[in-house]
């Protein structure tokens, strides 16, 4: 069945439910039955917010114990996975889940949404936040931990969590400063001189972002009178002022593009990246700029749709010179954590590349993508943490010798490289494969010849760490460590990782096939915004269902 004939009969299905819910109910059982499933969304909503706050404060409650401290820390990471898991389950099984905290109707009160663009992410963060904790526990001096690590890391986890399941703006605003806060504090844990300065560049131009955010939140309830992320959906279409609307989207453009590290506003992110412990800097690649990449599919998809032509041209452009200027800035780089940062910013192009493109193909390669780049991009940094582990230096020209001393150190970076340049059969292919197709399509050949250029060229940052770090001998003046006793607990998160990029390219489809239904829900709003406003699916879908 087709996704047209699917969503056909979905709507249908909506339809007789309507119908049969205007009845009144002749059982008391059914009513109980009912609130009980509403009672457990509630829970499952606000489990992947509540069990990193609680985690945190058994954390600080615990600081006299180091060791209780990171038996509750990874406690709370198991937990977040779990209930992840749990979301994602029941939002496939189950559609678009809400909650309205305070029993508050939407738009007025605070909303939590999971559709499963959302839950597919939260599952990711709880993986990713798993993976990097362990390795933090084998990597991390005890003098950081003891300034607050893993409580400020598990609130990190939740501002992540709160910013996907946040159903407003003003809500999203306030997760974004919660990540703001919490990564600035981890940013400077430890007091070294080079932390300090890239921290000062950091939260200067996110403090800029957030008041571009902020400015475009008040513009924009003077514009709707809401904030509700559905009842903009619905009320942004009749705005007598077009431009107005279009202008107001530049400010989030510039707000999220800031987070999300896009051209030409990514220079903050290679002068800070590189400067804290590898498991800070690994769980930063991996979720703060797809919190901001989640931003702009959200609003680019949801609300700023009356001027594509645009609108989504502009992103276009912006990819286009994300994915050149980040891959050209990797090139000239010769340490290791430089490296990878740069080519953060590239790779966040081909993301946004599928939001230009706004295809129901696009969208898909871009969802599918940043669950292939959170995977891909947090591994690379775990290994050359390991790497640095064993050889002493981040410096390429320090470095040497690593693939006779450890060679499963050596496949365990192939795997991820290989896959963030896009060679077949790892998950970056598949990842770009959807991309350049897309592209292809609609004729944005420009943009697809952009991308395959920034993938050749990342095939040659990633060819040099490995001729440097590991096929050529090891400098005469240097010499290897044992990396005993932890590097139990740096290789395990590592393997897990590769483990995923493997599964995701070999057995692609799961994959694909979450973020099909994504694409379907981000380019058909009409089932958000019924399920957050109980409004009847006929209104809904005179909103606009897009082809």
């Amino acid at each position: 069945m087709s996704w047209l004939g699917c969503r056909n009969a979905l709507l249908t299905s909506k339809r007789i439910d309507a119908r049969n819910h205007q009845q009144p109910s002749t059982s008391a059982f059914f009513v109980d039955v009912d609130t009980v499933k509403t009672e457990r969304m509630t829970h499952l909503l606000v489990l992947p917010i509540l069990i990193p706050l609680i985690t945190a404060i058994a954390v600080l409650l615990s600081r006299r114990a180091p060791r209780l401290q990171r038996a509750w820390s990874l406690l709370g990471a198991v937990g977040l996975l779990g209930a992840t898991g749990a979301l994602l389950a029941v939002v496939w099984t189950g559609g678009i889940q809400h909650v309205q905290l305070g029993q508050w109707p939407a738009p007025f009160g605070i909303t939590l949404v999971a559709d499963v663009l959302s839950a597919v992410l939260l599952v990711v963060v709880g993986l990713m936040g798993l993976a990097v904790l362990v390795y933090a526990l084998g990597s991390l001096d005890a003098a950081r931990e003891r300034s607050g690590f893993h409580a400020l890391y598990h609130l990190l986890l939740m501002g992540v969590a709160g910013a996907f399941l946040a159903g407003d703006l003003f809500n999203l605003y306030v997760w974004f400063e919660v990540l703001l806060i919490t990564s600035f504090v981890l940013l400077v844990l430890g007091n070294d001189r080079a932390q300090v300065k890239g921290a000062v560049t950091y939260v200067l131009i996110n403090l800029v972002a957030s008041l571009c955010f902020l400015a475009a939140i008040g513009l924009l309830y003077g514009l709707t009178g809401t904030l509700n992320l559905a009842d903009l959906a619905v009320r942004l279409p009749e705005v007598e002022a077009p431009g107005l609307v279009t202008a107001v989207a530049m400010l989030f453009l510039i707000a999220f593009g800031i987070k999300a590290a896009v051209f030409p506003l990514f220079f903050w992110l290679p002068a800070a990246y590189h400067t804290p412990p590898v498991a800070v800097s690994a769980i930063f690649a991996g979720l703060l700029t797809k919190v901001g990449v989640y931003a702009l599919i959200r609003v680019f998809t949801l609300l700023f749709t009356q001027d594509v032509g645009y609108t989504h041209t502009l992103l276009l452009w912006v990819a286009v010179f994300t994915m050149i200027t980040g891959v050209l800035g990797a090139v000239a780089q010769t340490d290791v954590r430089k490296i990878l940062s740069f080519h953060i910013v590239s790779q966040i192009g081909y993301m946004v590349l599928g939001l230009a493109l706004f295809t129901p193909l696009a969208i898909l390669g871009a969802i599918f993508y940043v669950v292939h780049h959170i995977v891909v991009k947090t591994n690379l940094f775990l290994v050359g943490g390991a790497a640095h582990r064993l050889g002493g230096a981040f410096e390429l020209k320090n470095l040497g010798g690593l693939y006779r001393a450890r060679p499963g150190l050596a496949v365990l970076f192939l795997i991820p490289a290989l896959s963030l340049a896009g060679l077949p059969p790892l998950s970056g292919f598949w990842a770009k494969l959807i991309i350049l197709r897309a592209g292809v399509e609609a004729e944005a050949y420009l943009a697809v010849a952009a991308a395959v250029l920034a993938g050749l060229i990342t095939l040659i940052s990633m060819t040099k760490i490995w001729n440097e770090a590991f096929w050529k001998p090891l400098p005469a003046d240097r010499s290897l460590s044992d990396g005993a006793p932890s590097m139990a607990a740096l290789i395990t998160p590592i393997v897990v990782l590769a483990a995923v990029t493997l599964t995701i390219g070999l057995y692609a489809e799961p994959l694909v096939v979450l973020a099909e239904r994504s694409a379907t829900e981000l380019l058909d709003p009409t089932g958000y915004v019924q399920a957050v406003l109980d409004t009847p699916i006929e209104e809904a879908s005179a909103i606009r269902i897009r082809p």
